[in-house]
């Protein structure tokens, strides 16, 4: 048994690693993918967010410029999230393909096959910009909401109409195609917790991420604009 937890654990924080999560460092210290000291801490305990890792006891590094009490990473909605809250997939021209579809054969870089039926993509050719791969079957591929439903919940689209939300949540400017693992791993997570395997496309990322929050007027913490500002000008100066 104990054996089967040293293994979990060691899953657990290579996922995390490889995800640029929070690290807490043996004395104590919380470091996101900002801090200077982020790379030379090896023996840590990993956070989802720098909020987790504060609550946990843990503490800002000397000279961060940030207190404690403003280190919160978003305002929960006091309403509980739903998936259906944002509907299904639309079908806005009513040509029986919905938004999945539509934008898997929008995004394919060679000629689709529908196997007959024309309400779906069933094969294509997709570069899938978070990871670098091509796919050539739609099944491996998920439709990702770049900024993710659930976190632009909690910052602001719990107070929107439903014709907003499913806007939102059908926007082209928010959606990539990708692989259908990578995007589980992804969740809900935000810029701050979580950005692509390829450090090539983390730029792009980043601004397109920001873009869309402005776009729709989601509310950013203090820290989160901070944060936002510092990630940006560190993926994408030079």
């Amino acid at each position: 048994m104990k054996h089967l937890l040293i293994t979990f654990l060691a899953l657990l924080s290579a996922s995390v690693n490889s995800a640029e999560l929070v690290k807490k460092s043996k004395s104590g210290i919380c470091h996101d993918i900002s801090s200077s000291s982020y790379e030379r801490t090896k023996n840590y305990t990993a956070f989802y967010s720098l909020n987790d890792c504060l609550s946990s006891g843990g503490r800002l590094p000397k000279g961060s410029g940030l207190k404690k009490s403003n280190a919160t990473t978003y305002r929960q909605s006091p309403a509980r999230y739903d998936r259906s809250y944002f509907g299904d997939w639309a079908d806005e021209d009513r040509d029986c393909m919905n938004t999945r579809h539509e934008l898997l054969m929008k995004q394919s870089t060679s000629a689709i096959d529908t196997a007959g039926n024309q309400c779906a993509v069933y094969r294509g050719r997709w570069l899938d910009p978070y990871t670098g791969k091509t796919f050539y079957e739609a099944r491996q591929v998920d439709i990702d909401h770049l900024v993710p439903l659930r976190w632009a919940w909690d910052r602001g689209a719990d107070q929107w109409s439903k014709a907003k939300r499913v806007q939102f949540a059908n926007d082209e400017v928010n959606l990539f195609a990708v692989q259908a693992s990578v995007n589980r791993q992804k969740g809900a997570s935000g810029v701050l917790e979580w950005l692509p395997p390829s450090k090539s496309f983390h730029c792009q990322y980043v601004v397109r991420f920001t873009r869309v929050v402005k776009s729709y007027g989601l509310v950013l913490s203090d820290y989160e604009q901070q944060k936002f500002r510092e990630l940006e000008e560190q993926k994408c100066r030079g």
